[in-house]
């Protein structure tokens, strides 16, 4: 199953990368009508979550910095940013060294069971599975937000 689940990171990451590269600062930080936040808070919100579920963040992973949690967790929005917003750049160089870390995670790991289920998830496994699923939703509102700011 680990294998599986390594080989859809990767696919799933690799189009993620794929689809926000070169976007232009005006598509980026718009919020088109009918959108809670921006291309910008999308991909800080997957780099975010992916931590969070993944690697312990921020108690246990120190990959990114704590701000991150205000500025991209769940329930926050880009009209309530305030202080240093990482760039595009930044944030596509911190899911390519994520995806890296995640292609590293031993196949045991999958395996284990979580103290307390996280939205229905039993194991790391599970919770890879809800990771991969939360990632490929938000692709998809990157790919509409696109298309209606262009």
């Amino acid at each position: 199953m680990s294998e599986l689940l390594i080989k859809q990171f990767e696919l799933t990451k690799t189009k993620f990368l794929e689809e926000i590269e070169g976007i232009e600062d005006h598509v980026l930080d718009a919020q088109p009508a009918g959108f809670n936040n921006t291309i910008h808070w999308h991909i800080g919100h997957v780099l975010t979550t992916t931590e969070q579920f993944m690697f312990g963040y921020p108690h246990q992973s120190k990959n990114l910095p704590e701000n991150y949690i205000g500025l991209f967790g769940y329930g926050t929005k880009p009209s309530d940013w305030s202080g240093e917003v990482p760039t595009l750049e930044e944030l596509i160089q911190q899911l390519k060294e994520q995806l890296t870390r995640l292609k590293e995670l031993p196949s045991e790991r999958f395996d284990i069971k979580l103290e307390q289920p996280i939205l229905g998830s039993n194991t790391v496994g599970e919770l890879a599975n809800l990771t991969l699923y939360h990632e490929a939703h938000h692709l998809g509102q990157i790919h509409a937000m696109k298309r209606i700011s262009k």
